[in-house]
Protein backbone atom coordinates (compact mmCIF):
# COMPACT_ATOMS: atom_id res chain seq x y z
CA UNK A 1 0.00 0.00 0.00
CA UNK A 2 1.42 3.38 -1.02
CA UNK A 3 2.05 6.10 1.55
CA UNK A 4 -0.51 8.40 -0.13
CA UNK A 5 -3.16 5.69 0.14
CA UNK A 6 -2.34 5.13 3.80
CA UNK A 7 -2.56 8.83 4.56
CA UNK A 8 -5.91 9.02 2.79
CA UNK A 9 -7.24 6.16 4.90
CA UNK A 10 -5.88 7.66 8.11
CA UNK A 11 -7.68 10.91 7.28
CA UNK A 12 -10.90 9.10 6.47
CA UNK A 13 -10.71 7.11 9.71
CA UNK A 14 -10.77 10.41 11.59
CA UNK A 15 -14.22 11.12 10.13
CA UNK A 16 -15.72 7.72 11.00
CA UNK A 17 -17.95 7.65 14.06
CA UNK A 18 -17.16 3.95 14.58
CA UNK A 19 -13.38 4.48 14.87
CA UNK A 20 -11.71 5.39 18.16
CA UNK A 21 -8.03 6.38 18.07
CA UNK A 22 -6.80 7.30 21.56
CA UNK A 23 -3.18 8.05 22.35
CA UNK A 24 -1.28 5.50 24.43
CA UNK A 25 -1.30 7.96 27.32
CA UNK A 26 -5.07 8.39 27.13
CA UNK A 27 -5.53 4.63 27.26
CA UNK A 28 -3.20 4.07 30.19
CA UNK A 29 -4.22 7.05 32.32
CA UNK A 30 -8.00 6.98 32.06
CA UNK A 31 -9.67 5.70 28.91
CA UNK A 32 -13.07 7.38 28.74
CA UNK A 33 -15.02 4.34 27.48
CA UNK A 34 -13.59 1.78 29.91
CA UNK A 35 -16.57 0.27 31.69
CA UNK A 36 -18.89 2.52 29.67
CA UNK A 37 -19.08 0.89 26.26
CA UNK A 38 -22.85 0.64 26.64
CA UNK A 39 -22.93 4.43 26.27
CA UNK A 40 -21.10 4.20 22.94
CA UNK A 41 -23.41 1.52 21.50
CA UNK A 42 -26.46 2.88 23.34
CA UNK A 43 -27.44 -0.59 24.53
CA UNK A 44 -26.49 -3.25 27.07
CA UNK A 45 -25.77 -6.00 24.53
CA UNK A 46 -22.80 -8.39 24.95
CA UNK A 47 -19.43 -7.19 23.65
CA UNK A 48 -17.28 -9.37 21.37
CA UNK A 49 -13.67 -8.47 20.48
CA UNK A 50 -11.54 -9.31 17.46
CA UNK A 51 -7.89 -8.82 18.47
CA UNK A 52 -5.42 -8.05 15.70
CA UNK A 53 -8.46 -7.59 13.49
CA UNK A 54 -6.64 -6.64 10.27
CA UNK A 55 -9.29 -5.67 7.73
CA UNK A 56 -11.99 -6.57 10.25
CA UNK A 57 -13.53 -9.47 8.35
CA UNK A 58 -14.66 -11.30 11.47
CA UNK A 59 -15.85 -8.14 13.16
CA UNK A 60 -18.09 -7.35 10.18
CA UNK A 61 -19.28 -10.89 9.42
CA UNK A 62 -20.22 -11.66 13.01
CA UNK A 63 -21.89 -8.25 13.46
CA UNK A 64 -24.09 -8.89 10.42
CA UNK A 65 -25.21 -12.26 11.78
CA UNK A 66 -25.60 -11.15 15.40
CA UNK A 67 -27.38 -7.78 15.59
CA UNK A 68 -28.03 -8.44 19.30
CA UNK A 69 -24.30 -8.21 20.09
CA UNK A 70 -21.69 -5.43 19.79
CA UNK A 71 -18.39 -6.11 18.00
CA UNK A 72 -15.11 -4.27 18.43
CA UNK A 73 -12.04 -4.81 16.26
CA UNK A 74 -8.69 -3.85 17.79
CA UNK A 75 -5.52 -3.28 15.78
CA UNK A 76 -2.65 -0.80 15.73
CA UNK A 77 -2.77 -0.58 11.93
CA UNK A 78 -5.55 1.85 11.11
CA UNK A 79 -5.01 1.67 7.36
CA UNK A 80 -6.04 -1.99 7.50
CA UNK A 81 -9.20 -1.77 9.57
CA UNK A 82 -10.26 1.25 7.49
CA UNK A 83 -11.88 -1.29 5.18
CA UNK A 84 -13.94 -2.82 7.96
CA UNK A 85 -14.95 0.54 9.38
CA UNK A 86 -16.04 1.80 5.97
CA UNK A 87 -17.99 -1.40 5.25
CA UNK A 88 -19.80 -1.10 8.58
CA UNK A 89 -20.87 2.44 7.72
CA UNK A 90 -21.91 1.52 4.18
CA UNK A 91 -23.99 -1.40 5.49
CA UNK A 92 -25.50 0.55 8.40
CA UNK A 93 -24.00 -1.75 11.01
CA UNK A 94 -24.41 0.19 14.23
CA UNK A 95 -23.07 -2.65 16.39
CA UNK A 96 -19.48 -2.25 15.13
CA UNK A 97 -16.52 -0.23 16.34
CA UNK A 98 -12.75 -0.24 15.77
CA UNK A 99 -10.09 0.86 18.23
CA UNK A 100 -6.58 1.72 17.10
CA UNK A 101 -4.28 0.70 19.93
CA UNK A 102 -1.83 -1.98 21.08
CA UNK A 103 -3.44 -5.26 22.12
CA UNK A 104 -1.36 -5.40 25.31
CA UNK A 105 -3.44 -2.43 26.52
CA UNK A 106 -6.72 -4.32 26.22
CA UNK A 107 -7.23 -4.36 30.00
CA UNK A 108 -7.07 -0.56 29.95
CA UNK A 109 -9.75 -0.37 27.25
CA UNK A 110 -12.28 -2.59 29.02
CA UNK A 111 -13.18 -3.04 32.65
CA UNK A 112 -13.64 -6.30 34.56
CA UNK A 113 -16.36 -8.59 33.14
CA UNK A 114 -17.17 -6.15 30.32
CA UNK A 115 -16.47 -8.57 27.44
CA UNK A 116 -18.32 -11.78 26.60
CA UNK A 117 -16.13 -13.27 23.87
CA UNK A 118 -12.75 -12.80 22.17
CA UNK A 119 -11.63 -13.79 18.67
CA UNK A 120 -7.93 -14.00 17.80
CA UNK A 121 -7.71 -14.48 14.05
CA UNK A 122 -4.43 -15.40 12.37
CA UNK A 123 -2.03 -13.71 14.78
CA UNK A 124 1.69 -13.59 14.15
CA UNK A 125 2.91 -16.81 15.86
CA UNK A 126 6.11 -15.10 17.01
CA UNK A 127 8.02 -18.38 16.65
CA UNK A 128 11.39 -17.18 17.97
CA UNK A 129 11.79 -17.79 21.71
CA UNK A 130 12.71 -14.15 22.38
CA UNK A 131 9.35 -13.17 20.86
CA UNK A 132 7.35 -15.32 23.29
CA UNK A 133 6.16 -12.22 25.18
CA UNK A 134 4.42 -11.04 22.00
CA UNK A 135 2.37 -14.20 21.40
CA UNK A 136 -1.27 -13.31 21.90
CA UNK A 137 -1.97 -16.51 23.84
CA UNK A 138 0.93 -16.37 26.27
CA UNK A 139 0.21 -16.41 30.01
CA UNK A 140 0.41 -12.63 30.42
CA UNK A 141 -2.12 -12.03 27.66
CA UNK A 142 -4.43 -14.75 28.98
CA UNK A 143 -4.48 -13.04 32.38
CA UNK A 144 -5.42 -9.75 30.73
CA UNK A 145 -8.25 -11.49 28.83
CA UNK A 146 -9.44 -13.15 32.03
CA UNK A 147 -9.72 -9.74 33.69
CA UNK A 148 -12.04 -8.29 31.04
CA UNK A 149 -14.08 -11.42 30.24
CA UNK A 150 -17.28 -12.16 32.13
CA UNK A 151 -17.77 -15.43 34.00
CA UNK A 152 -19.01 -17.31 30.92
CA UNK A 153 -16.59 -15.60 28.53
CA UNK A 154 -14.80 -17.63 25.85
CA UNK A 155 -11.78 -17.16 23.59
CA UNK A 156 -11.46 -18.35 19.98
CA UNK A 157 -8.10 -18.82 18.24
CA UNK A 158 -8.09 -19.42 14.49
CA UNK A 159 -4.69 -19.81 12.85
CA UNK A 160 -2.77 -21.44 10.01
CA UNK A 161 0.24 -21.87 12.31
CA UNK A 162 0.64 -25.40 13.65
CA UNK A 163 3.21 -23.96 16.04
CA UNK A 164 0.74 -21.42 17.47
CA UNK A 165 -1.99 -24.05 17.68
CA UNK A 166 0.26 -26.51 19.52
CA UNK A 167 1.80 -23.86 21.77
CA UNK A 168 -1.64 -22.65 22.84
CA UNK A 169 -3.03 -26.14 23.48
CA UNK A 170 0.03 -27.04 25.54
CA UNK A 171 -0.26 -23.88 27.60
CA UNK A 172 -3.99 -24.37 28.18
CA UNK A 173 -3.48 -27.95 29.31
CA UNK A 174 -0.56 -26.99 31.52
CA UNK A 175 -2.45 -24.19 33.25
CA UNK A 176 -5.68 -26.16 33.66
CA UNK A 177 -7.94 -24.12 31.41
CA UNK A 178 -11.05 -25.60 29.78
CA UNK A 179 -10.72 -26.50 26.09
CA UNK A 180 -14.18 -26.48 24.50
CA UNK A 181 -13.15 -27.26 20.93
CA UNK A 182 -9.81 -28.15 19.33
CA UNK A 183 -9.55 -28.77 15.61
CA UNK A 184 -6.44 -29.34 13.48
CA UNK A 185 -8.20 -28.73 10.14
CA UNK A 186 -11.56 -26.98 10.29
CA UNK A 187 -12.40 -27.57 6.62
CA UNK A 188 -12.03 -31.34 6.95
CA UNK A 189 -14.10 -31.62 10.09
CA UNK A 190 -17.88 -31.89 9.81
CA UNK A 191 -18.31 -30.61 13.36
CA UNK A 192 -16.55 -27.27 12.90
CA UNK A 193 -18.62 -24.34 14.21
CA UNK A 194 -20.35 -22.42 11.42
CA UNK A 195 -18.80 -19.09 12.39
CA UNK A 196 -15.37 -20.66 11.94
CA UNK A 197 -15.87 -21.92 8.39
CA UNK A 198 -18.35 -19.37 7.02
CA UNK A 199 -16.00 -16.41 7.35
CA UNK A 200 -12.57 -16.29 5.72
CA UNK A 201 -10.12 -13.47 6.25
CA UNK A 202 -7.94 -11.97 3.53
CA UNK A 203 -4.93 -13.91 4.80
CA UNK A 204 -6.87 -17.11 5.34
CA UNK A 205 -7.80 -17.27 1.66
CA UNK A 206 -4.11 -17.00 0.80
CA UNK A 207 -3.21 -19.78 3.24
CA UNK A 208 -5.91 -22.04 1.80
CA UNK A 209 -4.60 -21.47 -1.71
CA UNK A 210 -1.22 -22.65 -0.42
CA UNK A 211 -2.82 -25.80 0.95
CA UNK A 212 -2.28 -24.91 4.61
CA UNK A 213 -4.71 -26.48 7.12
CA UNK A 214 -6.59 -23.97 9.27
CA UNK A 215 -6.73 -24.79 12.97
CA UNK A 216 -9.13 -23.67 15.70
CA UNK A 217 -9.30 -23.68 19.49
CA UNK A 218 -12.17 -22.46 21.66
CA UNK A 219 -11.53 -22.26 25.39
CA UNK A 220 -12.45 -20.81 28.77
CA UNK A 221 -9.96 -19.53 31.30
CA UNK A 222 -9.84 -20.94 34.83
CA UNK A 223 -7.80 -18.88 37.27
Amino acid sequence: MGSKNKLKRFKENETFENVIQPTREEVIENFSLKGKWHTFFKNENPIVLELGCGKGEYTIALAEKNPDKNFIGIDIKGARFWRGAKTAIENNLHNVAFVRTQIELVDHIFSENEVSEIWITFPDPQIKYKRTKHRLTNTDFLKKYHTILNEEGTINLKTDSEFMHGYTLGLLHGEGHEILNANHDVYKNHYSPQEVIETQTFYEKQYLEQGKPITFVKFKLNY
